[in-house]
């Protein structure tokens, strides 16, 4: 069975991402600026507790022109169910019968789960499977990077600020390495989470003494947490109307990607 234990840095995670410092690094529209923009950043997130390492990580980061052409081409989820299921996870009967081998394989991990915090294996696996095909493709740009290019960039840098400190704080304790591949906007491991999230709510889910979100169990057992966190009720239904249904709105805001993970859930678990 699986020991679950918050990462030592969590407790200490907000305090870090909410130290105001003498004074914010600016912001750019273009990479002209972002090596000058590092050094003023570098001395934000030394007040903030970034170390060594977190530093020379983010000194070695460069502007990924991916990650704001990503952004940029952003325009919501506006697809009908059946055609997002169908983009996303070919069909409910494939991805659900997927999901039932994945959980009887690994029967007493996801009851370990469900008894911890209250999430179904049903859940987890349509998250897990939604976000990286299982695995198959958590990203391609590195994560410090990629989220201090959105922390450099003007157009929504004070949301991305405290991540990017938040990525050099995981840097900095081994829970992400200095070149480790992401997703567009610094999402990271089996689930895809932002690294101030990774940092709040990660937790040990295999028994090893550390929170790796490159790790399939650390990952499925932070997420279970950040949903039990978010107001999940164990035991409760999850389907649209429910009280945990809106809490599938605290992992993703698109309704339609909400009414798939939890059609696809009820199939895996009944």
């Amino acid at each position: 069975m699986p020991r679950f234990l918050f990462t030592a840095a969590a407790a200490a995670v907000s305090a870090c991402l909410i130290a105001a410092p003498a004074q914010a690094a600016g912001c750019g529209d273009t990479a002209a600026g972002f090596n000058a923009w590092k050094q003023e950043f570098a001395a934000e997130a030394q007040q903030a507790g970034v170390g060594q390492r977190g530093i020379q990580a983010l000194m070695n980061a460069t502007y990924s022109t991916g990650t704001i052409r990503a952004d940029r081409s952003q325009k919501g989820v506006k697809y009908p169910l059946d055609e997002f299921i169908r983009i996303r996870l070919g069909s409910v009967d494939g991805f659900a019968a997927t999901g039932r081998k994945r959980k009887a394989a690994n029967a007493a991990f996801y009851a370990a789960i469900e008894q911890r915090y209250g999430v179904p294996a049903g859940i987890l696996i349509a998250i897990h499977g939604m976000e990286t095909g299982f695995g198959r493709n958590m990203g391609s740009v590195p994560v410090v990077s990629s989220i201090a290019t959105v922390a450099y960039d003007c157009r929504r840098s004070s949301f991305f600020t405290p991540h990017a400190i938040a990525a050099l704080q995981m840097v900095d304790r081994g829970m992400l390495s200095a070149g480790q591949n992401g997703a567009f906007h610094g999402e990271l491991g089996h689930t895809q989470f932002l690294p101030g999230n990774a940092m709040r709510y990660g937790v040990d889910g295999n028994g090893d003494g550390r929170v790796d979100f490159y790790n399939q169990a650390d990952a499925l057992a932070s997420t279970a947490n950040y949903l039990r966190q978010k107001g999940w009720q164990p035991g409760q239904p999850y389907q649209q109307g429910t009280a945990n249904f809106r809490v599938l709105n605290e992992w993703n805001a698109a309704t339609v990607y909400q009414r798939a993970i939890a059609l696809v859930a009820a199939r895996i678990d009944g």
